[in-house]
């Protein structure tokens, strides 16, 4: 059976990006390690860090005044460093507008899981933390998920579908209800839970301790 990873995130959750690119490192020794397995299976799964922002957002320095206080920009200084080092050229100061994630993420799960919703959740990321795309706008989460593969009938119909934000919710709050507090949350084989963006040898160990748990049963 091939690996699974679930990964619980929001699109606009810096530290996320930050651990889907140490997952990427990690996966690629894993690959070396074990060059006779399948690729993993990979899902993302929706989170909002944000849940009570309106549909519209509200204007990104607002946001920060609201969470961390006047100075409360200075905290992104070291994300964008650590980013930075993972080649990530995460523009914070470019973001105007602190958007409600629900239409992305109902974006993403109208992906395939795999290579698909992979290309889906790396375009959002870049749109908004590199390109500072204002992702409250619906012209903008069109364009995002048809550049990055999916149907442009699909992504309308989708974004029309007031099921499919609730769908998101729902999920969001059954992390919550699994003691998901923050993300990312990485949870390998169904087995092992690995919460934040972790350097990838520790990911690597996770993957490693589901694998083991697995053969026990």
């Amino acid at each position: 059976m091939p690996l699974t990873i679930d990964i619980i995130s929001d699109v606009v959750c810096p530290w996320c990006y930050i651990g889907k690119r140490r997952l990427e490192q990690a996966l690629e020794q894993y690959a070396i390690d074990n060059p006779d397995e399948p690729p993993p299976e990979i899902r993302w799964r929706p989170f909002q860090l944000n849940p009570d922002l309106p549909a519209e957002g509200i204007p990104r320095q607002e946001y920060i005044r609201r969470k961390f206080g006047p100075n409360g920009g200075a905290n992104y200084k070291r994300v964008a460093q650590v980013g930075a080092d993972e080649g990530l050229e995460m523009d914070f100061d470019g973001i105007e507008q602190q958007p409600n994630s629900l239409a992305a993420h109902s974006l993403i799960d109208l992906a395939e899981p795999g290579e698909a919703q992979d290309r889906v959740v790396e375009a959002f990321f870049n749109a908004y933390f590199v390109d500072n795309v204002n992702l409250t706008r619906r012209q903008n989460l069109i364009d995002i998920a048809v550049e990055a593969g999916l149907p442009r009938a699909a992504v309308e119909a989708r974004l029309d579908d007031p099921g499919a934000i609730e769908e998101v919710r729902g999920a969001d709050e059954e992390a919550r209800g699994m003691g998901v507090e923050g993300v990312p949350f990485f949870i390998f084989n169904r087995r092992v839970a690995l919460s934040g963006a972790h350097e990838p040898h520790t990911i690597l160990d996770a993957i490693r301790q589901a694998e083991e748990a697995a053969q026990q049963d």
